[in-house]
């Protein structure tokens, strides 16, 4: 049992701060952020000359140190050691969230382990901050960052995933997101799907269509930077499959299927002869 109250109580250890990094556009700093990074004594970062930029934009003369996928097991004792001394540590991704693409997890797996502090601090996420605007149902959503990259382990990955009903989000290369979106094609079909490029940079665009459309755009106009994809969850569990279902449990399936709340209370009302504001109330626990 790991009990942490961050800002309360005496500490004999330093605080491991992950702390979000502009995914773009460097306007989204917090003032927390750069307060932060000003404050601690080390910024761990996955690669110095990217978090290098980012010191001089906003004047942070704070050391940093490489903590990357290739060295965190030499770099994590030394870490600790720094953190059981006193020190306040930063860690911070190339960019975004850190702890979800790059070896932050298990640093903050081995701070808990010892009852060392773990501190988020909210900011950019890519997949999220793509996901709002895709006009791909937010929730329920899964994100499953970069795919395999052979097509067979691919294929594979896609099947198991096939019949899944929550929205899912993948990063992937500009190199190789046509053959992604043509194994999608092949394992999902030609469901809905939104391709993100290069979020919050002046070239930002959303392509939205059916995953044979977004191929057809991308073919007929190439595309470079960071791509993301949102696509939409399953839609293979129709109303006319529910019947075995409560009545609440009906709603959730719609609602996973992407039909909004109170929409989804009036179907399964309608098709059971219910009263609709006793469902409302009943779903909402009211």
């Amino acid at each position: 049992m790991n009990f942490q109250q961050s800002f309360k109580g005496a500490k004999t250890a330093g605080t491991l701060f992950l702390v979000p990094t502009p995914i773009g556009n460097l306007d989204d700093m917090t003032f927390r952020a750069v307060k932060i990074l000003l404050e601690v004594d080390l910024i761990a970062a996955e690669d110095t000359r990217n978090t290098q930029k980012l010191r001089n934009h906003f004047e942070i003369s704070t050391p940093q140190e490489s903590f990357h996928e290739h060295n965190s097991w030499l770099k994590i004792p030394k870490m600790l050691e720094l953190l059981q001394s006193g020190k306040n540590i930063a860690q911070v991704s190339d960019a975004g969230l850190p702890s979800i693409s790059d070896p932050g997890h298990d640093l903050v797996k081995a701070c808990i382990a010892e009852n060392i502090d773990v501190v988020a601090l909210p900011g950019a996420s890519a997949g999220i901050t793509a996901l709002i605007a895709s006009g791909i149902a937010p929730q329920p959503h899964i994100f499953y960052g970069f795919l395999p990259r052979k097509k067979s382990e691919q294929v594979a990955f896609l099947t198991e995933k096939r019949d899944y009903p929550e929205s899912q989000i993948f990063y992937e290369s500009p190199h190789r997101v046509v053959a992604t979106l043509e194994n999608l094609l092949a394992v999902y079909g030609n469901r809905q799907l939104t391709f993100v490029r290069e979020l919050t940079k002046i070239y930002e665009e959303y392509r939205r269509g059916t995953i044979s459309e977004v191929i057809s755009s991308i073919q007929e106009n190439p595309i470079k930077g960071e791509c993301l994809l949102i696509v939409a969850g399953s839609d293979e569990v129709k109303a006319d499959d529910l019947s075995d279902l409560t009545d609440l449990a009906a709603v959730t399936a719609l609602i996973a299927m992407g039909e909004k709340p109170n929409v989804a209370i009036k179907k399964v009302a309608k098709d059971r002869g219910l009263v609709r504001q006793e469902l409302y109330q009943a779903f909402h626990d009211l």
